[in-house]
């Protein structure tokens, strides 16, 4: 065999075969049902501190990018317009996305031990419960949150702040119907 302009016996092809039986018989992944040398993956933050600390903040980013305000001093036309705006608008789009992501991991606690309820809420034992006994019900509301985060980041991405906007109200119902199902289900959901 001739490789880079030099001629290769029978030893080489016998190297190569031997190089990729070693390679075949490394780690597997889960998907070849082998064992997987990845690390474990833990929830450590509630759903109320991942909310606090990740979600409210992106969401809030998102919001706040874009909206018309009225007052005696006229009207304010708030959109991203530079670089950088856009590029700032964009994180909190896929900080976003990312957090459902984290939202969803099973064994993630609704709220640190000895939290006690705001007005309205449930215990953070029974959004628990809650969790537990419908979780497609929660992904659903997480992957909804998810996948408007995914239409505002197309959107960011075409600068177009007017699509921004309408996606920031369909965003806000999928946080709320979460919110009222799981945290305060006595209250009305969105839209009704």
């Amino acid at each position: 065999m001739i490789v880079n302009g030099r001629r290769h016996g029978a030893a080489w092809p016998l190297a190569l075969v031997a190089a990729l039986l070693l390679q075949s018989c490394g780690p597997r992944s889960a998907a070849t049902g082998g064992e997987t040398d990845r690390p474990p993956i833990k929830p450590v933050a509630t759903i109320r501190e991942l909310m606090d600390s990740t979600v409210d903040p992106a969401a809030d980013g998102l919001w706040d990018s874009v909206a018309t305000i009225a007052s005696e001093a006229g009207v304010d036309r708030r959109e991203p317009r530079t670089d950088a705006q856009w590029l700032a608008v964009r994180r909190h789009a896929m900080t976003l996305i990312e957090a459902m992501n984290l939202a969803m991991m099973e064994g993630r606690r609704a709220a640190p031990a000895g939290t006690k309820p705001g007005l309205g809420e449930l215990s953070p034992r029974q959004i628990d419960d809650m969790i537990a006994a419908n979780r497609p019900e929660f992904n659903s509301f997480a992957l909804a949150v998810r996948d408007n985060a995914q239409k505002a980041l197309a959107a960011i991405d075409r600068r177009d702040a007017r699509a921004l906007f309408t996606i920031g109200s369909d965003l806000d119902e999928s946080c709320e119907s979460c919110h009222v199902t799981f945290w305060y289900p006595n209250s009305a959901r969105p839209g009704t």
